[in-house]
């Protein structure tokens, strides 16, 4: 029994990834992948296989085959590639304009880069997700989580949010699993609204879990003003990630009230 529960939900977070891939490519390969991946799995799981190992493979192979999907798609396309693209130019103008007139603000050519994969990331993630769903609350949800994700991120890259000697542990449960919380979470719920809630409510119990671990273990405490600067920060973003998972419940609301 529990090894079929645990098949179940191999099975389940490996459909919800299939789902990434674009409609077209999803409804005529998603069925028969997801039939090999079952008849794979099974057959390891009887012969006493590790399955950790393989899963965790497949997962990482299909992430970065719906990414190469999507992005061939958009090419195709090619307007939401070039609109994303020329969005991240102008964001980028935004820091080079600064050094010019703001003391001290001196970016070197990683920052550059840097900031503009994540800009760039952040803008297709936010394309992927949002179209998906016509409402306008869902894509006002789906933007305010994406710009949380890359704030968080941004601001651990520059300059780390939580300082002391356990800085690296710290900073990767507060950025890195809180927003593999709200990504795994996403996933499960095949980026439908009711189960997006749930999973962006899950995000912000995680970013005030990790912060009060950090409070009581006292990590960061050596930082100016420490722990005000912090609790307001995370108050910020829990706030954030509340403000996204009530705008998918209305979301959900809508799409389920009578046309």
């Amino acid at each position: 029994m529990a090894r079929e529960q645990s098949l179940r939900r191999l099975r389940q977070f490996y459909t919800a990834l299939l789902r990434l891939y674009p409609k077209a490519y999803y409804e005529r390969f998603g069925e028969p992948m997801a039939q090999t991946f079952h008849d794979l799995l099974r057959e390891r799981a009887e012969n006493d296989q590790g399955l950790f190992g393989f899963t965790f493979w497949i997962y990482v192979e299909t992430f970065a085959a719906t990414i190469r999907e999507n992005t061939s798609m958009m090419i195709v396309q090619k307007r939401p590639l070039v609109c994303i693209g020329l969005a991240t130019g102008l964001l980028l103008m935004v820091p080079l304009i600064a050094m010019q007139y703001v003391e001290g603000f001196n970016w070197d050519l990683f920052d550059f880069i840097i900031f503009g994969i994540l800009i760039f990331s952040a803008a297709l993630l936010y394309h992927l997700v949002a179209s998906r769903v016509s409402a306008i609350a869902f894509k006002a949800a789906v933007g305010l989580a994406v710009a949380a994700g890359l704030v968080l991120i941004w601001m651990n890259a520059a300059v780390g949010i939580i300082g002391g000697a356990n800085e690296g542990l710290a900073n990767s449960l507060y950025v890195g699993g809180v927003l593999a919380v709200g990504f795994i979470g996403a996933l499960l719920a095949r980026f439908r609204p009711r189960g997006m809630a749930r999973a962006l409510f899950a995000t912000a119990f995680a970013q005030a879990l990790v912060a009060a671990i950090a409070l009581a273990a006292g990590w960061g405490a050596g930082e100016p003003v420490w722990p005000w600067r912090f609790t307001i920060l995370t108050g910020i973003f829990v706030a954030t990630w509340l403000g996204s998972a009530f705008l998918f419940v209305r979301a959900a609301r809508a799409q389920a009230a009578p046309q």
